[in-house]
């Protein structure tokens, strides 16, 4: 086992630091691989949507698959407690075990799935299991993945280390979005819609059985006093520190909305609503997600150095004040390179926020309730205001009201800035 007290990060060996830096890779790797699979729905649904759905126009059918996608949110709080139980009072290492072995599965079964020609209601219906079989995966993994990353992290660089969380979490959504790409150029766009969409599926499975082989090498960071504390795991226990959990509502609502409205909603924006051909937003989104993910440890260090409540005071302000002027300049832009540095000002915005998330809420919480209190927290306010971001946008775009989703989520970067207010001033938080 890891030490992770604060005394143990005292004139750390080189082996301590590569075997720190391995379990860093061996957590992130699934962790990526999770989220390959959980995006691989987002950036194919242009494409099968009308497989699984009643004929119908375009945007009543992706209307239907972002309300598959909202629905596997849903399946976030329940995974955040059942995975958040199982971290905290049987280790954080078989929580993310068991996770990566459900996520698997769900692609599996995606991509195996015939459509609505031939089973009827039963395509859609199984689709939606699928989906919250494997919201209920992703709703552990990020509480466990987070608080193990943290965990493991060298103290006084704990904000740089824990970014490649969000570096392995946009790599996934970049390696999803790269296969995507790669199906344009060698598919055909009826091949696309009739059978490609399913390989990306499929590749998600067999990864997810990589991950899973690096990560039953990994060391557990929870000791045995931690497992039999009284309150692992346990909503009682979390109860007792309910401030924190309640501010991590606060700023991850914000947060994921913002994530996934310029990140997982971008592409279909700059489709629908900019009138970008498909093919040419998704190399834009390719190389802006790319680079997102480049300076994700460049934000985490910063963090270091400013603390976490500066950086989240610089994410709620400037999401606040800027989010309606660049998705307003984005509606009506006809140059890819004015949309893609609209994008990336955006992704720096959101950056402020994503390097520190896992981190931060970490710090809130003590051993035997943190990855409860992170899962649990973090999946609540991402199934309410995350997974919802496509179907508020395009629902308000239905009925010809888009703008007011732009004021939405402007509303919730003030709310998250607000909250951020009540982070101690001095960056003073639990030692991991």
């Amino acid at each position: 086992m890891i030490e992770t007290t604060s005394e143990a990060n005292v004139g750390l060996t080189a082996a301590d630091t590569r075997r720190r830096v391995w379990a860093i890779i061996g957590a992130s790797s699934g962790n990526l691989v999770e989220w390959f699979d959980f995006y691989v729905y987002s950036f194919c649904s242009l494409y099968f949507a009308h497989i699984f759905f009643p004929a119908g126009n375009t945007t009543t059918q992706l209307l239907q698959t972002a309300g598959v996608f909202a629905a596997g949110f849903l399946m976030r709080p329940i995974g955040g407690w059942l995975f958040g139980y199982i971290a905290d009072k049987h280790g954080r290492k078989n929580s993310m075990l068991i996770s990566v072995c459900m996520m698997c599965f769900g692609s599996l079964v995606i991509a195996c799935l015939p459509g609505y020609a031939t089973i009827g209601t039963w395509a859609p219906a199984l689709l939606l299991l699928a989906r919250l079989f494997q919201g209920l995966s992703v709703g552990g993994e990020y509480g466990t993945s987070a608080t193990y990353m943290s965990e493991v992290a060298v103290e006084g660089r704990k904000g740089f280390y824990a970014s490649f969380q969000y570096v392995t979490l946009i790599g996934g959504q970049l390696a999803a979005l790269l296969v995507v790409v790669v199906l344009q150029q060698v598919l055909s766009d009826e091949d696309l819609r009739n059978w490609g969409w399913r390989i990306p599926f499929a590749i998600g499975a067999v990864l997810a059985i990589v991950a899973l082989y690096l990560r039953r090498s990994l060391d557990e960071t929870s000791d045995k006093a931690t497992r039999e504390h009284k309150d692992a795991g346990t909503l009682s226990g979390l109860w007792k520190n309910r401030k924190a959990f309640i501010m991590v509502l606060g700023f991850t609502a914000g947060g994921s909305l913002a994530f996934y409205t310029f990140t997982t909603y971008m592409q279909k924006y700059l489709v629908n609503t900019a009138g970008m051909h498909a093919n040419t937003a998704s190399a834009l989104m390719t190389f802006a997600l790319f680079i997102f993910m480049v300076i994700q440890p460049f934000f985490g260090a910063l963090s270091d150095k400013i603390g976490r409540r500066s950086s989240m005071l610089c994410f709620g302000g400037l999401a606040a004040v800027l989010t309606v002027p660049i998705l307003t300049a984005l509606q009506n832009v006809s140059s890819p390179y004015a949309a893609f540095a609209l994008v990336m000002a955006a992704m720096i915005i959101v950056s402020f926020y994503t390097s520190i998330s896992g981190i931060l809420k970490a710090e809130m919480f003590p051993p035997e309730v943190r990855a409860l209190g992170v899962g649990l927290s973090y999946a609540v306010a991402n199934a309410l205001f995350g997974g919802s971001a496509e179907y508020v946008a395009l629902s308000l775009k239905s009925i010809g009201s888009e703008t007011a989703f732009f004021w939405y989520v402007s509303g919730m970067g003030a709310l998250a800035f607000v909250v951020s207010l009540l982070l101690h001033r001095k960056g003073k938080g639990i030692k991991l």
